[in-house]
This record gives structure tokens, sequence and C-alpha cells, in this order.
């Protein structure tokens, strides 16, 4: 929560979806572990087509600055639209919360148009 990934709803207030978690413990620390199966298959995949390598060398033999991505660190940090917040909560002992930004284990960030 402080890490501004997660906001509590409510305690004892009825949601229409929340996901199952579990506790996963990693090096005696503790943490959250959602199971996004269910929403994932309700879920229409985006499609990011692979281009070939052969265009991808040819452009960037052009290139002024090569860059690098790192997707391990990539979750919560998109921001979640309203509407994609009221599908990724989840209920835990002390409540119930609602994620702010994309966690790990979502397929892809349902969006509006």
């Amino acid at each position: 929560m402080d890490l501004g990934v997660l906001r509590k709803v409510g305690h004892k207030k009825q949601v229409e979806f929340s996901t199952p978690v579990i506790i996963a413990w990693h090096n005696g620390k503790s943490r959250i572990v959602g199971d996004f199966r269910a929403l994932n298959t309700s879920t229409i995949p985006d499609r990011y087509p692979i281009p070939r390598i052969h265009e991808r060398l040819t452009q960037l033999s052009q290139a002024k600055l090569i860059t690098a991505l790192d997707a391990l660190r990539g979750f919560h940090k998109n921001v979640l639209t309203d509407n994609s917040k009221k599908l990724i909560r989840i209920i835990v002992h002390c409540g119930i919360f609602q994620y702010l930004r994309i966690p790990f284990g979502i397929k892809n960030e349902p969006y509006e148009d």
C-alpha cells in the first residue's frame, strides 16, 4: 500500500469480482500472490506480431541509440483504468483491496476505447 500499488476499498463491502490469493514466502519475507487465471481466460489478448529478424537488423543498422527494457521490474508501473481496477481486487483477512497498477500475472490490461 505504501508503494501506491494497492488501495483498501472496504472490509465488509460486497464486491462483484475478486481474485483468490495465497501468501508466498521467500527468504523469510511474505508477499501476496494473486491467482488471475480466471480473469485471464476472460481477457482478449493483445496481439504483438513478432517482426522478421532481417527487418529488425536493417532498422538497427540505422539507429543512433539502442536501449534495453527491464521486463522483470515492469509490473506495478502502469496505472490501471477505473474499469480495470474493479476487476482486479483481492480479499484478505484485513479487508478488500484493489490494485491501482498492473500486477504480476495479468495477461494484459483491459482498456477503454
